[in-house]
């Protein structure tokens, strides 16, 4: 348990916060559903204990997220839960010594939004051991446009890098081309020097990918499907957001001593695939976990981010939204119908 942290005033434009919005999943005893996540004023007594509170300035809406205010898959594990996996915001009070108040800084995952009160709030208490400062040249917007799906997307590239994927090598496929570490994915890659395939359902994406910096786009059915357990080499590494058949064609299609990294499971958990890729062509599966990844391997991937994504990208694949837009956009998201990045504005 986490020390439960003073209660000093907050304050806000020089007025004490005293209450705020917030989004709040609840569930009733012995029922496998939660119940509808509604809006309802809290007050800092309501949230959990930590150590460092932060004003929320701006979060996102990722996948995962909208599985968590929608109840459509149980990843929320402690109710009362305020959903939302990402923030960007300024230290209002803090007990630890590398945060002061008026500090900018940023979170990913750690649990927050699922077993911690998340970002759907105007304030969030939280443990320091999940924070970093705001990585210099970067503001809170872009530092949620690129989010939990934008910095998952970073891991990937380095663990292809580590793996010896370099643009040399051949192409690299990107499925879910369309979505937030898809989209994501195809501006570092290309910026890099990479050819990138794009894998997408939405076939009217394609002019979009293209100004992302995809070579070519294939459509997602092609993967999707029960495949053969080796076929044709046609990349020399991949992104895979979706899981079940479409990793297992990713692996089959890999080219010798190829390697794929997988970070999502938007298809399926399973992976009906066979030991053919990995014995018969050297190919690798790379796990990404962008959750609880190490403090040291953030701060890295995002100072790669400052210096490899194409800010003008960033926000050419960037809605901004308000905080009343939430609950919506996070059915949309999971229903393939939002484009790239959602930022909230918290205001």
């Amino acid at each position: 348990m986490l020390p439960r942290h003073h209660k000093p005033q907050h304050q806000k434009g020089g007025a004490a916060v005293d209450r705020f919005k917030a989004i709040w999943i609840t569930k009733d005893e012995g029922e496998k559903k939660q119940n509808p996540a509604a809006v309802r004023e809290i007050t800092l007594d309501d949230l959990m204990d930590g150590d460092v509170t932060v004003r929320v300035g701006h979060t996102t809406v990722n996948y995962k997220d909208g599985l968590a205010v929608t109840g459509r898959s149980p990843v929320v594990r402690r109710f009362p839960m305020i959903p939302g996996i990402d923030l960007a915001g300024t230290v209002t009070a803090s007990t630890r010594a590398e945060f002061k108040p008026g500090d900018a800084v940023l979170l990913n995952g750690w649990g927050v939004g699922e077993t911690h009160m998340g970002a759907y709030a105007g304030m969030a208490r939280l443990s320091g051991d999940w924070l970093i400062p705001l990585p210099k040249g970067l503001t809170g917007a872009e530092a949620m446009a690129i989010g939990t799906a934008g910095y998952t997307a970073m891991l990937c590239v380095l663990a292809l890098e580590r793996a010896g994927v370099t643009p040399d090598k051949g192409p690299v496929v990107v499925t879910g081309a369309a979505g937030g570490v898809g989209s994501v994915a195809i501006a570092v890659l290309s910026k890099l020097g990479y050819t990138v395939i794009a894998s997408t359902g939405r076939a009217s994406e394609e002019a979009y990918l293209r100004d992302l910096g995809a070579s070519d786009i294939i459509d997602r059915a092609e993967l999707s499907e029960p495949g053969r357990p080796m076929g044709k080499e046609r990349w020399a590494g991949g992104i895979d957001v979706a899981g079940s058949h479409t990793l297992a064609n990713v692996l089959a299609q890999t080219q010798y001593g190829g390697a794929v990294a997988a970070c999502g499971l938007a298809q399926g958990m399973d992976l009906p695939s066979s030991v053919a890729p990995f014995i018969l062509r050297g190919v690798s599966l790379l796990g990404v976990d962008s959750v609880m990844a190490p403090k040291p391997r953030r701060i890295e991937a995002y100072d790669r981010l400052v210096a490899d994504l194409d800010m003008a990208k960033l926000a050419e694949m960037t809605t901004h939204i308000g905080f009343d837009d939430i609950i919506d956009n996070a059915s949309a998201i999971l229903d393939g119908k939002i484009r790239g990045r959602l930022v909230v504005d918290m205001g």
